[in-house]
């Protein structure tokens, strides 16, 4: 068994030969690393649009694979059917709250982009649309619209009911959800005049 000081002296002499084969094999800064795997380091790029080799297609742009869900919008498992829009109306719950100033104020705004030229500005069913001779839809200030769960109203915006279409390809899921929102404010009833004062 070696001392501890030859065990010691080996160690100093290992840790000044790597000492000194670092200093022999330092890096030069005017010189370029080696390149192992170079297409690895420099690959090929294409336009999304430009034709491309790879692929049996001759296309860049490829279609995602089947079955794949884009980052943050997991699969509604419902049907456009009065079934299911009954069953949303259980399962789902708006995410956003009537106290978010934002989400609200970002519902106010889909909904005058969207839901106005059909439903009007105050939810009656009166919208330009109805003018032109589009059946007018049910009013959102009506009792039976008063008492749909906000999952019910999402599955609608979502799939659409009767004659109003779906939305899901014109308004992201959570502007769908803020709508909701704005929609909620119209069906408060107004508040009354103070007594005594004027209306």
């Amino acid at each position: 068994m070696r001392s501890p000081t030859a065990l010691n002296a080996l160690l100093l002499a290992a840790l000044a030969g790597s000492a000194a084969l670092n200093w022999i094999a330092r890096r030069d800064p005017a010189r370029p690393n080696l390149d192992f795997l170079p297409d690895m380091a420099r690959s090929a790029r294409y336009n999304a649009f430009a034709p491309n080799p790879n692929f049996a297609d001759g296309k860049t742009l490829q279609r995602p694979v089947p079955g794949a869900i884009p980052r943050g919008y997991l699969p509604l498992h419902f049907e456009a059917t009065p079934a299911d829009a009954a069953r949303a109306g259980r399962e789902l719950h708006n995410p956003f709250s009537a106290s978010d100033a934002k989400a609200f104020e970002r519902g106010a705004n889909v909904y005058v982009n969207f839901c106005l030229p059909c439903h009007g500005g105050q939810g009656k069913g009166d919208g330009a649309v109805v003018f032109r001779g589009y059946p007018a839809p049910p009013p959102l200030t009506a009792q039976h619209a008063v008492g749909l769960p906000d999952g019910q109203i999402f599955h609608i915006l979502t799939y659409g009911q009767k004659n109003m279409p779906s939305y899901a390809s014109q308004l992201a899921r959570e502007d769908r959800w803020k709508v909701i929102l704005y929609v909620r404010s119209l069906q408060k009833p107004p508040a009354a005049p103070p007594a005594g004062g004027r209306p």
